[in-house]
C-alpha cells in the first residue's frame, strides 16, 4: 500500500539585528558558515560605497586601519585612497605623509572622480563591521539607497539565517543604522506574499517598529541620530544627509567577494 508523500516544510528564515560593535565583534568566535550578513553604516560608509560603485568605481577594498589602507595602496598603486577619522578626510599628518584622495562624503564620489577606479577605503566603524563578518556565508552592504534591491535579492536567494549588522557610532549603537536595518526588514516582508515566512526576533522587531514610526518623515529622523546632528552642524557636510537618507537612490546589490573586494553583482 502506498503512502502519500509529505512535503518537507522549509523553516522560516530568521532575521536578527546586531546593534553595536560589542555585538558584531563577538561574532568572530562563532560559526558563520550558514549566516548571511548585511552591513549598514548609513552615515556614511555604506551610503558612500554605494554611491561610488553606482558611479562606476570598479571595486572597493575595505581596510580597518589607516596603516592597512596604506599597505594595500602599495600593492595596488592605481587605486584611490578614501576614508575618514572623526568624520573628516584622512590627511598626511595622520598617515606619515600621504593625503587621502577622498574622504567619506558620498558627494565626493562623483562619476568623473571614481569611474574606472578601484578604491581602498577605511572608516571609523563601517570597515570595522565588514571585517567582523568577513567569514560569513555571504556579506553585503546596505543603506537606504538599496534596501529594495537588497530585499529582492535576499528573498530570491532564500537566505535562511540573516544578520543585519549595524556599524554603530564609536562603541555604541546608532539610530540611523537601526533605522536602515528596519527599512530592510520592512522590504523583506513586503517582498513576500506571506509575512510569516520570515521569523523576526525581538531585535528585528525593534528595528522594524522604529522604521515604521519614522518612514513618513524619514529625512527629519536624521536629527534623532547623534551622527545626523553632527553632520547637520557642519555646513560642508550637511548636504550628505539627503543623499544618505534617499531610499532606492542606488538600487544595486553589492557583495564582498572571496578576495575581500566589494563589487556590484546586480
Amino acid at each position: 500500500m502506498s503512502h502519500p508523500t509529505i512535503a518537507a516544510v522549509r523553516p522560516a528564515p530568521s532575521v536578527r539585528v546586531l546593534f553595536s560593535p560589542t555585538e558584531y565583534e563577538a561574532i568572530a568566535r562563532q560559526d558563520l558558515s550558514g549566516v548571511t550578513c548585511v552591513v549598514f553604516d548609513v552615515l556614511r560608509a555604506t551610503s558612500t560605497m554605494l554611491e561610488a560603485l553606482g558611479n562606476g568605481a570598479t571595486g572597493i577594498r575595505p581596510a580597518r586601519e589607516i596603516a592597512e589602507a596604506i599597505a594595500l595602496r602599495g600593492r595596488h598603486p592605481d587605486a584611490l585612497l578614501a576614508g575618514e577619522r572623526d568624520g573628516l578626510r584622512i590627511r598626511a599628518h595622520q598617515t606619515g605623509g600621504v593625503d587621502f584622495d577622498l574622504g567619506n562624503s558620498p558627494r565626493e564620489f562623483s562619476r568623473n572622480r571614481v569611474e574606472g577606479h578601484e578604491i581602498i577605503m577605511t572608516t571609523t566603524n563601517g570597515t570595522r563591521a565588514l571585517e567582523a563578518c568577513r567569514l560569513a556565508r555571504a556579506v553585503f552592504i546596505a543603506s537606504f539607497g538599496n534596501v529594495s534591491a537588497m530585499a529582492r535579492h535576499l528573498v530570491a536567494s532564500q537566505s535562511e539565517c540573516l544578520w543585519l549588522i549595524c556599524a554603530g557610532t564609536l562603541e555604541n549603537a546608532s539610530f540611523e543604522d537601526t533605522l536602515g536595518a528596519g527599512a530592510l526588514v520592512d522590504r523583506l516582508l513586503k517582498e513576500t506574499s506571506e509575512p510569516q515566512t520570515w521569523s523576526l526576533d525581538d531585535s528585528s522587531q525593534i528595528a522594524w517598529d522604529l522604521y515604521r514610526g519614522h518612514q513618513p518623515r524619514l529625512l527629519e529622523a536624521a536629527r534623532c541620530a547623534r551622527n545626523g546632528r553632527r553632520l547637520l552642524a557642519q555646513q560642508e557636510l550637511a548636504g550628505d544627509i539627503p543623499v544618505c537618507f534617499q531610499e532606492d537612490r542606488n538600487p544595486h546589490v553589492v557583495q564582498l567577494g572571496a578576495d575581500q573586494v566589494l563589487r556590484k553583482i546586480h
